[in-house]
């Protein structure tokens, strides 16, 4: 069985109110993945891993959701950072950009990431293939993952396809994508 190196970080990226029922923009299954992520911010507490949240505010009130200063825009309480946990504020998809993400990690003397959050489509994947491309060992708690449905070209194409079809792609080159139940299995 694999284990997860101790040199490894949670990143839980985008886990914010918004994207929670009730929410100004409301993904397919964000309970679900919220809860999984739950799982593995209360096993790397546990073992005392460390644990980086990003948060993502649009610079303008011209924004759909994630307005600045917003409720919206702080993270849901069911993953909400304690106070000795990093939160890592972005203004773009990809969570390295114009962030201090690569500092935090490097002064954590962090090699590996375990990802989870929202949106699958966008903000994970901007962000798994940037940890990837600066070299981090990659992970993606695909279950602790969501999104929405997506159109193109008059044609709705359902959360769990885009969902599949993202996870498919980082798997291809960039990250390991695991289910939650297995990762937790193997934190040592």
């Amino acid at each position: 069985m694999t284990q997860i190196q101790p040199n490894t970080a949670l990143l839980l990226i985008d886990f914010q109110n918004d994207y929670f029922p009730g929410g100004k923009w409301e993904l397919s299954n964000t309970r679900l993945a919220a809860d999984n992520a739950a799982k593995l911010l209360a096993a790397f507490r546990e073992k005392q891993r460390p644990v980086v949240h990003v948060r993502h505010e649009f610079k303008t009130d011209e924004a759909p959701f994630f307005l600045p200063g917003s409720q919206g825009a702080q993270i849901n309480s069911t993953v909400a950072a304690e106070s000795d946990e990093p939160v890592v504020l972005k203004h773009s998809a990809n969570s390295f950009k114009e962030t201090n993400l690569k500092q935090v990690l490097e002064t954590l003397n962090i090699e590996n990431l375990i990802v989870a959050g929202a949106m699958s489509h966008m903000c994970i994947d901007a962000g798994v293939r940037a940890a990837a491309d600066l070299g981090y060992n990659v992970t993606v708690a695909q279950d602790a993952c969501a999104t929405r449905d997506q159109e193109f070209n008059g044609n709705v194409v359902p959360a769990s396809q885009v969902h599949a079809s993202f996870m498919a792609a980082l798997a291809f080159a960039y990250a390991r994508v695991e289910d939650t139940e297995v990762l937790l299995s193997e934190l040592a």
